[in-house]
């Protein structure tokens, strides 16, 4: 499996990553693997204040529904609606369009307690 190295990590399989001042957030390709075809996605909504390890969401799958947890605790920016109509787009590109949402006034010390991409892979030997 080829982690993208620009990513940060978190032992429950969600990656966060630093753009312009504001952190986008998905899952890793192990999770949509480990899930199978993903067919539904429920997204917080825009202006929601998330806390670090709280139910954000939730990802159904012909197999499962799960819940998605915040990586780190900040404010909702923005939602990928296209997963609305496109769920499998997690499947297909879970670090380019299947991201899931965008949060601004990321706690720092959330940041620093994540995995780089070798500690991320490490866990899942």
């Amino acid at each position: 499996m080829s982690l993208p190295k620009d990513l940060l990590y978190t032992e429950e399989h969600e990656w966060v990553k630093a753009e312009d001042g504001s952190y986008i957030i998905g899952i890793t390709d192990f999770a949509q693997d480990q899930l199978g075809d993903i067919v539904f996605v429920e997204l917080p909504e825009v202006g929601d204040t998330v806390t670090k390890g709280d139910s954000i969401g939730s990802i159904e799958s012909v197999k499962t529904v799960s819940d998605f947890y915040a990586p780190v605790t900040g404010k909702v920016i923005a939602v990928n609606e296209t997963l609305e109509d496109e769920p499998e787009l997690i499947n297909s590109n879970p670090y380019d369009t299947g991201w899931i949402l965008k949060l601004t006034e990321v706690e720092e010390a959330d940041v620093t307690a994540l995995l780089s991409s070798d500690d991320y892979e490490k866990g899942l030997d």
